[in-house]
């Protein structure tokens, strides 16, 4: 065999071989390199449905191997299994038989995410209770290496596989959706494959439903010079969120104050919280948006999955803005299953107390579980003997339950647990402050900050520091809004009283991501202990004393971060009607210009990320690299050693 032959067979081996060092990402140059190649061959077969179908989803099941490896056989196995039951179900005359084979396919894909993203929890949670020391071993892997005759699986840790919780959702909504007759399932079962697999939200989302994907797989491709330039400036715009908001947030400053939040002062706790806050809005929309390009480019049309969310004037209008996708799943198969608005079950019930007691229980602290009974009590007597309340305390605990649930989607420790809690406790906090008058609010907020105030001074503590600060703000507000209440001037300051929602709403968003961002880049095993006590660090710098002599020389040492931090909350608060001009400008301008502009654009970021790699690595060797999966435990959005992604809001698919 000659040289050349030796290194071109040494290089088709790297190309096609898993490499579990560089993963296959949006942000990494071999990527544009295999895009590029998907749509040159797209271009030949055109309206070749059948063919173009089967092609991307091959490339899709590439495009897994070369991010997962292995863990391709689990992808094609909830392909299989969905693909099947989804034919089934509407062959069965019974009901019961209809509602069993529903269970067991979706028991099936949910045992495999159980397994793979809850096993060190519940093993963690296990020991804790009942004082045992079992350990997690992959038996998944003892097996593969029992039938390969080697050890070829590593069994000593288990390894979340990237995307797993948006496939399996995928398939989980397909299989509800033909049980209930709001689609035909799919007969051609590279068809079916090809929608759950389709690569640009494979990994990241967006979590795409039968009925919006599927009409499109059987329609020709359609792409016209607008549509084009629209592509072009999602892929851009979620670079620029990725590259430059993200990493440069994370990376200077945000990784490092989290890592060890005792290293440093509380204005610098405060300035990590509220640029992680943003950090992790740009690397998740960023990816997002660029998932939503790359898709229309090939002809399809994934859903808006953000629509500025740090826009929202309270918590239920944030999750309606935030995460669409995922927000309205949890709505249509666990929220209106449990009784939605209307009615109570037995899972309404169970889950709610069931983490309650599980909580105390842990806590080994009678006081943790007296609060629980007494609460427990407190709403049985409400449910039961107050008609007037009964169904709006029934809907709050399916709200509440919901996000509980939806804490844990996020990640397999208490903290994403303890973060979907407060986000539901914000929900159905805002609805009574909503059904107040302003008196009553003024009143009642004022008397809250009154007594954080009495905590602090006799009983002092961080924690009651912070929430008196944080009360003292609402009330101060509650006063102005009361004030020119009365004097009905009401109508004159309408926008102070938005851009007032919005700034707390901001405010309370930020605070409960110190439980989501302390739960993520843990090792499994010391998840739920180390998160917590990241959390409680930052809290006691951030509520503790200030040396407010060295906040401007602080603030001058962290400049960019703060510039880059204040750049890109002001773009993200730009009105929607001055973004969408600059949309169509940039997707309307003449092709020679857009390829320039795209050229300068590609130019800019990557700079900018060479010299932010400098800086990191002169400061804090803050390199990173991409692992093949996500240990179980940590949060499912951890893709760049984080995978977290996200998206701003689709617009002009037509």
């Amino acid at each position: 065999m000659t040289e050349f032959a030796k290194v071109a067979l040494d290089y088709l081996k790297n190309l096609f071989a898993f490499d579990q060092a560089h993963p296959l990402l949006f942000t990494q140059s071999y990527f544009w390199v295999f895009l590029a190649v998907v749509l040159g061959v797209l271009c030949l077969f055109r309206n070749r449905i059948l063919l173009r179908n089967a092609f991307l989803f091959m490339m899709s099941l590439f495009f897994y191997y070369k991010t997962s490896g292995l863990f391709l056989i689990l992808l094609l196995t909830v392909i299989l299994s969905g693909y099947l039951t989804g034919l089934l179900l509407p062959r069965l005359r019974s009901k019961w038989w209809k509602s069993f084979f529903l269970f067991l396919g979706i028991a099936i894909s949910l045992s495999l995410l159980f397994y793979y993203k809850y096993a060190y929890f519940v093993t963690d949670v296990v020991n804790n209770l009942f004082g045992t020391h079992f350990s997690v071993r992959d038996w998944i892997a003892s097996a593969g290496n029992s039938i390969a005759g080697s050890q070829v699986f590593s069994v000593d840790s288990i390894f979340l596989p990237v995307g797993i919780s948006f496939f399996i959702f995928q398939a989980i909504s397909y299989l509800v959706d033909v049980h209930r007759g709001r689609i035909e399932p799919v007969r051609n079962l590279v068809d079916f494959g090809f929608y759950i697999s389709f690569f640009p939200q494979l990994v990241a989302g967006p979590i795409v439903r039968a009925t919006d994907f599927i009409p499109q797989i059987h329609k020709p491709f359609f792409l016209t010079r607008r549509q084009m330039g629209i592509a072009v400036f999602w892929i851009l715009n979620g670079l620029a969120k990725k590259l430059i908001l993200s990493d440069y947030l994370a990376v200077n400053h945000c990784d490092r104050v989290f890592e060890n939040p005792l290293l440093y002062s509380g204005f610098e706790n405060l300035l990590a919280l509220f640029g992680y806050s943003l950090q992790v809005y740009a690397d998740f929309s960023g990816y997002t948006d660029i998932a939503i390009g790359v898709a229309m480019l090939m002809g399809f049309y994934l859903p808006k999955n953000f629509n500025s969310p740090y826009k929202a004037r309270n918590a239920s209008e944030f999750w309606k803005r935030w995460h669409i996708s995922l927000s309205k799943w949890l709505q249509d198969y666990l929220y209106i299953p449990l009784g939605g608005n209307r009615k109570g079950t037995f899972w309404s019930y169970a889950i709610i107390l069931g983490i309650g007691f599980l909580a105390s229980a842990l806590a080994r602290n009678w006081w943790v579980f007296g609060t629980v009974l007494a609460l427990t009590a407190i709403l049985a007597v409400l449910i039961t003997f107050c008609k007037g309340l009964r169904k709006e305390l029934i809907a709050d605990i399916n709200r509440m339950d919901t996000m509980l649930l939806g804490g844990l989607w996020h990640g397999a420790s208490w903290n994403f647990m303890i973060w979907g809690g407060l986000n539901g406790l914000g929900m159905l906090i805002y609805r009574f402050w909503h059904s107040c008058n302003v008196y009553f609010r003024t009143l009642t907020v004022s008397l809250v900050c009154l007594a954080f105030y009495l905590l602090n001074r006799f009983f002092p503590a961080a924690v009651f520091n912070l929430f008196f600060i944080w009360t003292a703000i609402i009330a101060f507000g509650a006063w102005v809004h009361m004030l020119y209440h009365k004097c009905h001037f009401k109508a004159a300051f309408r926008w102070l009283d938005t851009a007032w929602s919005v700034l707390m709403t901001f405010i309370f968003i930020t605070f409960t991501r110190l439980f989501f961002r302390s739960g993520s880049n843990l090792e499994p095993a010391l998840a739920n202990e180390q998160a917590w006590n990241t959390a409680k660090n930052m809290v006691e710098r951030i509520g503790g004393p200030w040396d407010m002599s060295l906040v401007p020389q602080m603030a001058w040492h962290h400049r960019n971060v703060i510039f880059v931090f204040v750049t890109g909350m002001i773009i993200h608060w730009l009105p929607e009607r001055f973004k969408r001009r600059y949309r169509l400008w940039f997707a309307t301008m003449p092709l020679p210009l857009m390829v320039l502009v795209c050229v300068l654009a590609v130019f800019l970021i990557f700079q900018f990320v060479e010299g932010q790699g400098q800086e990191a690595a002169s400061t804090a060797g803050a390199g990173r690299a991409q692992p093949t999966g996500i240990r179980n435990g940590q949060s499912e959005l951890e893709i760049d050693e984080r995978l977290k992604v996200g998206h701003h809001e689709l617009e002009d698919q037509e």
